[in-house]
């Protein structure tokens, strides 16, 4: 089934006139995507041209067995179906993963080089997330930031590391656009803007893989999960994604797009069904979008078991027929079942597969190899591996990745940052305390043991000022498990009974009661967040909102931390509570960059990647929808209560304070294939030292399609001294106005006037226009 009425190469037909709107069609901007590939392709390995003559020299020696054998990865997080070593020997696996021990990686590569036939090196995988050994904040908390150069910095850290110990491949980034906070892994993403999220996707990319595939210390990037993962119904992983063609092409797919043409080499399919058809065996996705229309030269792997699961879905009849439909669709290597090991030999010889698909298949995957540099260099200094593991220059890295990353969502009369007359604080909360919870979910390779929680930077930073009292409060934990407990658990409840659990919580008051002023640290445990872990609702977990207002019931002073993967439901604490400081989940040194931030030592100058819904009733609430009946009353749509947002997308306050003013553009007109200058004079008002993030939204009046009120299209995070002025000019390119249209089936920018706004969020009030000319 196709998703759309119309072929993919059609889109991007040339210069159209639609209903009368004068109308500039031009090649897609992911058309010079394959040019940008091949520079960024090349390195140490050698020329392209040179790579392509080795690859299909080996490919000709090759058996059918051996060529599917490249395609086969077999995850070693549980004992294989056969002897590992054995699989090797006989060339019937190309890929392992699950595996970080830097001994045993090396032994293994040594047996594929030395003892097997073709002497073809392994490619070792790993979810390399937000860090390896040291870890990061979560990805969404990297959006936060408003500033690529700290994701590209967090991921390039995280390369250092795993390729240490002998990964080459990562499975990221995650660039799936997430409007629903119930999807558990919105926290892997950057949340609801396609703009912002391309922006972020490219330059994790940049950070995996360095200035070419194959630089040292850098590993292969995989963008996932291609594509519309993000829009599961009802917010429940794995679900269906239903996306109109106007939705798929204007909000899920630029994310992929940037991050094919900042160079990413491998790509991963996704599990569900998108538009009724699973997108592992959907060849509008991974053919005709993937490679036809954007020229992508990397290897394609499928997610867990999505090769067999396209029987699940009732997609396929049986595991041959899954295996052949995912190969024809696009699939490249099959992720941890063996469909396409067992069946694909049988397939080519019935006729159902062309051994020439298999061939493709098999030379994006040693093309890939070999730009890796593994045929000159598949060995590991293993003595080494651990001494670049969480190191001084990791730790700060890291510290300062969370400071960038930290949100300010109130803070009434000044409580941040703590005053040094306070001279006792209260620490509140189970996640206080918890060095696996500080962590986030996907932290497989990170040792608890190496984080510093909240309590512990607290004492570390305080201690010498002020007495630091600590209690739990409350215990909270999942109604199910989760899968990956096995692998990485937050700590369990350990208070068994109602008497237990009631007599903490008014110790946790007391001391309350005792302190100057409260820092309650609550949330999600890490295990709350991420795949396979929706919610029904966004309320805080367990009793915390009951400990939180009682503890604000005492009249002292109450500062609300949160460690979480999603907005949760803290309408309550923004009217009530005077602090509140979004820490997300912050990794190895976020109890010590939260202290800086709650001290003073750090200002946070986050901003949210995603509109703060009220309530779960909200959702989607995405500021990017369009103009509508009544537009006047955009916030009355709901007669029991507002429709806005709790903090608007791009929110986030400062312990400085600024203004904008002046907005200026450089040409009141500006051709479609060029840029227009935008400046604007923003003012450190305040006598400390902070970041602003000015951001830059248009609209389109008219044109062959309704346009969203406002889109994110340019952002600029500086950093003021107090009381300086400066000019910040932001340049509007205008491919960026481009979008799909659902009427004309094109890409394209049309002429005609636009609004532009600039400000600090998405209710930016600095307003001008200009015009977009043929």
């Amino acid at each position: 089934m196709r998703l759309r009425a119309v072929p993919a190469l059609l889109m991007f037909s040339t210069v159209a006139t639609i209903l009368g709107a004068s109308s500039v069609y031009t090649s897609a901007p992911w058309s010079q995507v394959s040019a940008h590939q091949e520079t960024r392709s090349t390195g140490s390995a050698g020329s392209d041209a040179e790579a392509r003559a080795f690859v299909d020299d080996l490919i000709k020696k090759m058996t059918l067995e051996e060529k599917i054998g490249q395609m086969s990865q077999v995850p070693l997080n549980s004992k294989p179906d056969r002897p590992v070593d054995e699989m090797i020997r006989k060339g019937e696996v190309g890929s392992f993963l699950f595996i970080t021990d830097a001994a045993e990686i090396n032994r293994l590569q040594h047996v594929a080089v030395e003892q097997s036939r073709l002497h073809i090196p392994l490619l070792f995988g790993f979810d390399v997330i937000h860090g390896f050994r040291t870890i990061y904040p979560v990805p969404l908390a990297m959006a936060a930031s408003w500033d690529p150069s700290v994701a590209e910095r967090e991921q390039t850290m995280a390369a250092k590391e795993a390729r240490a110990t002998g990964i080459q491949w990562t499975f990221g980034p995650m660039v799936d656009i997430a409007r629903d906070p119930r999807w558990g892994r919105i926290v892997e993403g950057a949340g609801e803007d396609p703009f912002l999220g391309s922006r972020m996707a490219a330059a994790q990319v940049r950070g995996f893989q360095g200035a070419y595939l194959g630089a040292p210390g850098h590993i292969l990037a995989c963008v996932k999960h291609f594509a519309g993962y993000g829009a599961a119904s009802g917010g429940r992983d794995y679900e269906e994604s239903n996306l109109s063609d106007e939705q798929l092409w204007n909000v899920y797919l630029p994310p992929f797009h940037a991050a094919i043409e900042a160079g990413a080499g491998s790509v991963m399919s996704a599990y569900m069904d998108l538009n009724g058809v699973p997108a592992t065996g959907n060849r509008f996705l991974l053919h005709d979008v993937l490679r036809d229309d954007w020229k992508f030269k990397g290897m394609v792997v499928s997610d867990w078991e999505s090769v067999r699961s396209l029987t699940t879905h009732g997609f396929a009849r049986d595991d041959e027929d899954a295996a052949v439909r995912a190969v024809n669709a696009g699939v490249e290597m099959e992720m941890t079942s063996h469909s396409f090991r067992d069946e694909l030999p049988a397939a080519v010889k019935e006729g159902l597969v062309k051994e020439a698909t298999i061939d493709a298949a098999v030379e994006d995957i040693l093309m890939t190899k070999y730009r890796l540099d593994l045929f000159k260099n598949p060995y590991i200094d293993v003595p080494n591996a651990a001494a670049q593991l969480v190191t001084p220059e990791q730790r700060e890295a890291a510290r300062e990745t969370t400071i960038r990353t930290a949100v300010l969502l109130r803070n009434e009369g000044h409580l941040l940052p703590l005053s040094k007359e306070y001279k006792s604080i209260a620490v509140i909360g189970m996640l206080a305390d918890s060095k696996a919870d500080i962590m986030g979910s996907w932290s497989l390779a990170g040792h608890p043991a190496d984080s510093v929680t909240v309590l512990e930077g607290m004492r570390k930073r305080f201690g010498l000022e002020a007495r630091i009292s600590y209690t739990k409060g409350v215990e909270i934990e999942r109604e199910q498990p989760s899968i990956f407990d096995d692998q990485f658990a937050s700590p369990k409840p350990t208070m068994k009974t109602e008497a237990e659990r009631d007599t903490e919580f008014h110790h946790a008051i007391d001391l309350v009661k005792q302190s100057d002023v409260a820092v309650l640290v609550l949330g999600e445990l890490q295990s709350m967040s991420g795949e396979r872990a929706s919610r029904s609702s966004l309320v805080l977990p367990g009793k915390q909102e009951q400990l939180l207002e009682a503890a604000v019931a005492t009249g002292k002073p109450v500062v609300l931390v949160l460690l979480n993967g999603r907005p949760l439901n803290i309408t309550w604490a923004s009217e009530h509570v005077p602090a509140i400081l979004e820490a997300w989940y912050p990794g190895t040194e976020g109890g010590d960059a939260i202290a800086d931030l709650l001290s003073g030592d750090a200002n946070p100058g986050g901003k949210l990647p995603i509109a703060w819904p009220r309530n779960v009733g909200q959702i989607p609430i995405n500021y990017a929808r369009n103009l509508t009946q009544i537009p006047e009353a955009l916030n009355t749509r709901y007669w029991d209560g507002t429709s806005a947002p709790l903090y608007p997308f791009g929110y986030g306050l400062s312990y400085s304070s600024f203004m904008m003013g002046n907005l200026k553009l450089a040409e009141p007109s500006v051709h479609a294939g060029s840029t227009l200058k935008v400046s604007m004079d923003v003012e450190n008002t305040s006598s400390r030292d902070g970041d602003e993030v000015v951001e830059l939204y248009t609209h389109q009046r008219a044109g062959s399609a309704s346009r969203p009120v406002r889109e994110l299209k340019g952002f600029e995070r500086v950093t003021l001294k107090a009381h300086e002025k400066r000019t910040v000019i932001l340049t509007l390119d205008t491919k960026d106005l481009g979008f799909w249209s659902p009427q004309t089936h094109h890409w394209g920018m049309e002429s005609g006037v636009f609004d532009v706004w600039v400000g600090s969020d998405e209710n930016a009030t600095e307003h001008a226009t200009f015009k977009l000319l043929p």
